[in-house]
């Protein structure tokens, strides 16, 4: 029973890392507070989702509601209050942009910008915009 469970765990693992990898195109980025790891988190699951939903119905969701059951996406995480941060997501048939705003900016609250390329664009103290400098 204990191989099992291990050999249960390994493949979660494995899977999640995979997931991580195809989800931002990049190795997961530091964060520099628990709310801008679940800020990052919540970009890459919605980069995930848009890609999933693009191979299914030909074009990416327009709101975050089309998203709901898409990937992992859920209902709550369609509403724009994250807590520390608010969501700006604008959607295109062929493009989207989703900005997560913090509520005050400071040295553990960036602001991070995301489009259908799936990087991750980061600004210390205004909103990001795709000029915006990579999330290393």
């Amino acid at each position: 029973m204990g191989k099992k469970v291990a050999s249960v765990l390994l493949v979660i693992t494995a899977v999640s890392m995979a997931l991580a990898a195809q989800t931002s195109g990049q190795a997961a980025a530091p964060a520099r507070s628990q709310d801008e790891t679940v800020s990052l988190g919540y970009m890459r699951t919605v980069a995930y989702s848009q890609r999933q939903y693009k191979k299914k119905y030909g074009h990416y969701a327009t709101t975050l509601a089309e998203l709901v059951h898409t990937g992992s996406f859920t209902k709550r995480m369609a509403t724009t209050d994250r807590g520390a941060y608010t969501v700006q997501f604008h959607g295109k048939p062929d493009a989207y942009s989703l900005t997560m705003v913090p509520k005050q900016f400071d040295a553990e609250h960036r602001c991070f910008y995301s489009d259908e390329t799936a990087k991750i664009r980061v600004e210390e103290d205004r909103p990001a915009t795709a000029e915006s400098p990579l999330l290393k």
